[in-house]
């Protein structure tokens, strides 16, 4: 992510780095003879890179469990951040970046980059124009087996920390309601490579009635789905479909009795929505926005006060698949 995020500022016109930190040298002779970097301005520590440059902002990519050191050491010295998702490395850790931003107000945004792929804003799109009119059900599936190195494999609940935050997060984005009851099981297929449970299904119940159902695993064998996985919304007016990264509605038409003495819907043919138009998308999005807020207060989507409810679904969940407990949040 670290590289991904280095291209994303080398290719933008509204931010530039002044200084990196970097402790692994391997890295730091890849990336310096990737990118021409100035090896004068790569740092062990953000402290030592804070006391040596003047910067703006910090862009935080780090394994999760330094995301609070690095927050508090960017916040205490008047510094807005940039942070990888997820927010932190459990609940606690969360909740004392928030705390140290709120203490602080200074800005800290995470970067739930999954809003801002075509395929979601699509989705979105078609979502706000009304037209399916409302929501019962949605239906998620995910299936992806990447063999990620380092933290990953070590997660207790790998899938759903490292992975299904985006998903979550999408639910809140696409609903605009959070979850009051939660309710998970996981477990680790025997071919897994994970320490922890890879595999994990859950059932949440939003505040405006709408159910949702979650099946995915971290280690799957075959017939993967997107990064974005599979959904299904259940409509008042019909379906939408998001299926290998295409949007897809059929509309109901009417009720009709068939031969038998049943009835049932109509529906027209599944139809292809055309793609939603971004000027910028993903890390780009989000660069922008995080600029925006930085050097014209505007007030980004995605601030740590906000994503901690999307970190706090998969606590809950976590929380209910080792209790064996439907959970439910007060939000």
């Amino acid at each position: 992510m670290g590289e991904i995020w280095i291209d994303a500022v080398l290719g933008s016109t509204e931010v530039e780095f002044v200084g990196f930190v970097e402790i692994s040298d391997a890295v730091i002779r890849a990336q310096i003879e990737r990118c021409d970097l100035d090896p004068r301005l790569i740092f062990q520590s953000l402290p030592e890179a804070l006391d040596t440059v003047e910067a703006d902002a910090v862009l935080l990519v780090t394994p999760p469990g330094f995301h609070k050191e690095m927050s508090f050491a960017a916040l205490e010295s008047g510094i807005p951040v940039l942070c990888e998702k997820p927010l932190g490395d459990n609940l606690e850790s969360a909740r004392a970046i928030v705390d140290k931003s709120d203490e602080t107000g200074v800005l800290h945004m995470v970067a739930q980059n999954y809003r801002y792929k075509v395929p979601v804003q699509t989705v979105k799109m078609v979502l706000d124009s009304g037209e399916m009119g409302s929501i019962s059900s949605i239906e998620v599936i995910f299936y992806k087996g990447p063999h990620l190195p380092g933290f990953h494999q070590e997660l207790p609940y790998p899938l759903l920390v490292d992975m299904s935050i985006h998903h979550f997060d999408l639910m809140r984005f696409f609903l605009g309601s959070e979850p009051v009851s939660l309710f998970a099981k996981s477990w680790n297929p025997t071919w897994s490579w994970h320490k922890g449970e890879a595999s994990a299904s859950a059932i949440l119940e939003f505040e405006n009635d709408v159910r949702a159902t979650y099946t995915g695993s971290w280690c799957s064998t075959g017939l993967e789905t997107t990064w974005i996985g599979n959904w299904r919304f259940d409509c008042e007016n019909g379906v939408i479909l998001l299926r290998d990264d295409q949007v897809y509605i059929q509309r109901r038409t009417n009720v009709i009795e068939d031969s038998s003495g049943y009835y049932h819907y109509a529906a027209e043919d599944l139809t292809q929505v055309p793609p939603a138009k971004l000027v910028r998308k993903e890390q780009s999005y989000l660069l922008h926005e995080f600029y925006e807020a930085v050097t014209q207060g505007k007030s980004p989507i995605t601030t740590c006060q906000d994503n901690i409810k999307s970190f706090r679904i998969v606590s809950d969940l976590i929380s209910s698949i080792e209790s064996s407990e439907v959970i439910y949040s007060d939000n």
